[in-house]
């Protein structure tokens, strides 16, 4: 974990612990403060420590003590309230003699770590580590990187797989319609194939022509130097002759202000191409550019705007780079290699002769196919990879590589390898953003991720601060972090919802590879896989962490944990199976972890949770869904610090929830047994997900004013409708709505128009009808009706809705043949989606309505009227139930620039 990132945390617990342990921290309140002032003391220069480790093993040493001093304070004042939590229960002399002994020995303890913090402050000088603010200079080590991977315009030979590519990106380069000046962006991961891409169009023959004279390229590099930037271009330009050579001394006494206006006036009437590789940050680009902060539209003062068509195409790793440098061109965004693009990549370079493919020899082949694989198409892997076997082509020397891919791939090319070009991406990272990084190593290899779980155990592990999230949710703040990261091309996305909001997402094998790496470096956690043996010698006994990716619980059950990772603060089980475990296999879990603040079982086959885990007084998350898990202990009422509870299918919930005071997400969905359940005394609650309408309407919502998700289930036919509206009106955050009534009930009338804030309602279940005594609130931007069973068409109510984004009719939500929308009909809607409305043939569309609609999608049996009046319609999906030759040629007569087709 970063350093910096580190000692925020530990700050920032340490005043929490303050405000809530203040009974069990009263004898020690004093020190514990003490240590919180010091570790703030030390935020001043802990930025800089965290890059200069990058280089320099006596700072990364001197890094490790601290991270080492934090995890010791963090654990003695954890480990001190859980026994003040068991003293509390003895009897009055032996509870009264205890704590005087504990408080005397966390004292002690609590000193000795501030002395030694004290003591690794004080050899910062003696490092070189500056106070934020006063500058750093370059190290030779950085520069001798930065040397070895400047990039020059020389094409590359044997490129593979991006004829496509290049193609598109020669048609923006000279025949786009814009003649004004236009920055067109490659994105995309470190090694994928940025730089590459550049050097063949800027060498390409179309590209010569249409940019005769006017050319440049530019290395610009983390360590962005505008007035290094502005000589390569210079020199390139302007200065091509010997006397020019002489002018050249005199220019390079300029300032770096002077000669970005020289190369203004320079370009300022011609047509030119200038390429800037290797961009970092938006703020890099502002700075090349001169873009002034006070003006957001405008362009700069170095690359002049014009009606000459030029073009400045940039190479970055983060897309915000590219929508800050033009928000008016689509970042072309590089993708992997295909399987075969891949083979053909690796062949050229192991195989040097480029002999025959049938003529390769067998075994290596399979060996190289098998490597190949491990790339998972990223090209500087199969480029280092093909490079290095194809200095010794024995099978011993192939097989040796192929045992050991991943050491190799991180060693080869010293400088230049693998790993040491994504592991600039890590260094890139701000602080905060480095654990939720090296978080995502516990997920095993090629593992879909949920965000919304994601998000949950980011903040369960501490990783989202309060004071950065401001005014938004912490949730909302993950979010910023997941979608950082994605811009930053070191997750990819999976899976979008309809509002283009992130659901699923994985990690690129290399990536994780290098997650893995610093993690280990950093005790951050440990991993249990099935290829390797279970035993206490795995991991540091500081390991915070550990991901277990196994089948046989019995056997990670049966090792000794208690003397290994005394301390482990996160416990994850994946791929497990569905063997089901017994209640003393889990027993372990609480005897042995008992400051654990995350535990994660989905998927573990579980008949019961053992009383023992009601003593995991330190527990933040606890996952149980997909468990099989019929029952909780009534012991879990005890998890007094427990924020997150994600369960479904259970019998029945204890009652005891109530007692759980910091419970911000709760989600029981597919209760059996529809019995009272308190939940107004929880405050904090942001998530309710699967409560009953019965358990609902029993509890006194207006208590719960943080609530902004709701999503009820079950019986109601005995609710009434205006209570209900009642219950759900006095909830003034509530964002999200979703109702889902059991088949042989229907949903109440409701009134929502006093929910201003409520932008997403889900409504499943049969409705009597869908009238004007039906009230939508004002703001919503999200509906989604299912199994309501309406007979008249609904359009001509929901039509009113102003500010509908998104609307979906699924499966048998309205019975009726025709649909109709009028003219000014959904003012803003964008997104139409008609799922299996078996019954309807027709829908109609008349002029004015649905401007801005985006998005249509419906069966192929429907016809449509009206289509041609959507002027702003860019995708149609068409749902292949039955074949309709009448709709497939209505609408193959209009320009939709998008087709999708699904069988359903």
């Amino acid at each position: 974990m970063a350093i910096e990132a580190l000692v925020s945390f530990a700050v920032e617990r340490l005043g929490d612990k303050l405000i809530q342990e203040a009974t069990f921290l009263k004898g020690v309140r004093e020190q514990v403060e003490k240590l919180r002032k010091d570790l703030k003391a030390m935020q001043c220069f802990l930025e800089e420590a965290d890059k200069k480790q990058e280089e320099d093993v006596r700072v990364r040493n001197w890094v490790s003590e601290i991270r080492e001093a934090i995890y010791d304070g963090e654990d003695i004042i954890d480990m001190f309230i859980l026994n003040a939590e068991a003293v509390r229960r003895n009897c009055f002399l032996k509870r009264v003699f205890k704590k005087l002994m504990n408080l005397y020995g966390v004292g002690k303890k609590i000193e000795a770590i501030q002395l030694s913090l004290r003591d690794i402050s004080n050899r910062r000088e003696e490092l070189g580590i500056k106070n934020i603010g006063e500058g750093r200079s370059r190290s030779a080590q950085n520069q001798m990187l930065q040397d070895l991977r400047r990039s020059s315009p020389h094409a590359e030979e044997h490129v593979v797989g991006l004829e496509k590519e290049a193609d598109e990106l020669v048609e923006q380069l000279i025949r786009g319609g814009d003649q004004r000046r236009r920055v067109i962006s490659l994105v995309g991961m470190g090694g994928i194939g940025k730089t590459t891409l550049a050097k063949k169009v800027y060498n390409h023959t179309q590209v010569l022509k249409h940019f005769p004279d006017c050319r440049a390229w530019a290395y610009v590099s983390q360590d962005c130097r505008p007035r290094d930037v502005y000589m390569q271009i210079i020199k390139q330009l302007v200065f091509t002759s010997t006397k020019d050579q002489q002018v050249l001394e005199t220019e390079e006494k300029l300032t770096e202000h002077e000669l970005g206006d020289f190369l203004h006036e320079h370009l300022k009437k011609k047509r030119y191409l200038v390429v800037l590789d290797d961009v970092w940050s938006p703020a890099d680009w502002s700075c090349l550019a001169k873009v002034s902060s006070n003006d957001p539209d405008c362009l700069g003062n170095v690359f002049p705007d014009g009606v000459k068509g030029s073009r400045l195409l940039l190479t970055t790793r983060c897309k915000d780079v590219a929508l800050h440098a033009d928000a008016r061109s689509i970042p072309q965004e590089m993708q992997i290699l295909s399987e075969q693009d891949s083979w053909n990549l690796f062949s050229g370079k192991a195989f040097l002769d480029h002999v025959d493919a049938d003529r390769y020899p067998p075994d290596l082949v399979q060996l190289g196919r098998e490597m190949v694989d491990k790339c998972n198409g990223l090209p500087l892997a199969i480029v280092v990879l093909g490079g290095l076997l194809s200095r010794n082509k024995s099978h011993t020397e192939w097989r040796k590589v192929h045992d050991n891919i991943n050491a190799y791939l991180a060693k080869e090319g010293s400088q230049t390898g693998v790993m040491t070009v994504l592991n600039l991406s890590y260094i890139d990272l701000p602080s905060y953003l480095k654990p939720c990084f090296l978080h995502l190593s516990l997920f095993p290899k090629d593992y879909v991720i949920s965000t919304r779980k994601l998000f949950l155990l980011w903040i369960a592990e501490g990783f989202v601060l309060s004071e950065q999230a401001g005014q938004q949710s912490m949730k909302d703040t993950a979010e910023v972090y997941l979608n950082e990261l994605i811009n930053r091309n070191l997750i990819r996305v999976v899976r979008m919802s309809v509002n283009a909001r992130v659901v699923e997402c994985r990690v690129h094998d290399l990536v994780r590879e290098l997650a893995i790496r610093k993690a280990k470096e950093q005790n951050f956690f440990g991993i249990h896989d099935i290829p390797y043996p279970l035993s206490p010698s795995i991991g540091s006994s500081k390991c915070r962490r550990q991901s277990i990716i196994y089948y046989d619980i019995e056997r990670y059950a049966s090792v000794e944990h208690s003397s290994s990772t005394p301390y482990l603060r996160s416990l994850m089980f994946f791929n497990l199976g569905h063997e089901t475990c017994r209640v003393s296999q889990l027993d372990f879990v609480a005897k042995c972890f008992k400051v654990l603040r995350v535990l994660d079982l989905e998927g573990v086959g579980v008949e019961s949770l053992p009383c023992m885990i009601g003593k995991l007084i330190h527990l933040r998350y606890l996952g149980l869904r997909h468990t099989g898990l019929k029952l909780l202990p009534p012991s879990i009422g005890n998890l007094r610090n427990l924020q997150t509870l994600d369960t479904n299918n259970l019998k029945q919930v204890p009652n005891v929830i109530w007692k759980i005071q910091n419970m911000r997400y709760l989600y029981i969905e597919g209760q059996e047994d529809d019995i009272p359940l308190q939940i107004d005394t929880l405050e904090n609650l942001q998530v309710l997900s699967g409560i009953t309408f019965n358990q609902w309407i029993q509890n006194y919502s207006s208590r719960l004013t943080c609530l902004w998700k709701l999503k009820l289930e079950g019986r109601c036919e005995l609710v009434e409708g205006v209570e209900f509206s009642k219950s759900i009106a006095k909830l003034s955050g509530l964002k999200s709505l979703y109702i889902k009534a059991s088949d042989e009930s229907s949903i109440p009338s409701l009134a929502m128009d006093s929910c201003l804030y409520l932008s997403k309602l889900d409504i499943k279940g049969h409705m009597q009808k869908l009238s004007e005594t039906f009230q939508f609130p004002s703001n919503l931007s999200q509906l989604t009706l299912e199994a309501c069973k309406l007979d008249c068409d609904p359009m001509p109510i929901l039509e009113k809705l102003p500010k509908l984004l998104t609307l979906r009719l699924r499966a048998e939500s309205y019975l009726g043949m025709e649909m109709h929308v009028s003219r000014n009909g959904f003012p803003q809607l964008k997104v139409l989606q008609l799922f299996e409305l078996s019954e309807m043939i027709k829908l109609s569309i008349e002029k004015g309505a649905m401007p801005w609609l985006m998005q249509l999608q419906c069966s192929l049996s429907t016809r449509i009227f009206g289509i041609d009046k959507l002027p702003n319609l860019m995708e149609v999906k068409l749902m292949i139930s039955m074949f309709s030759l009448f709709s497939l040629r209505a609408l193959m007569n209009f320009q939709i620039h998008a087709w999708h087709w699904d069988n359903s």
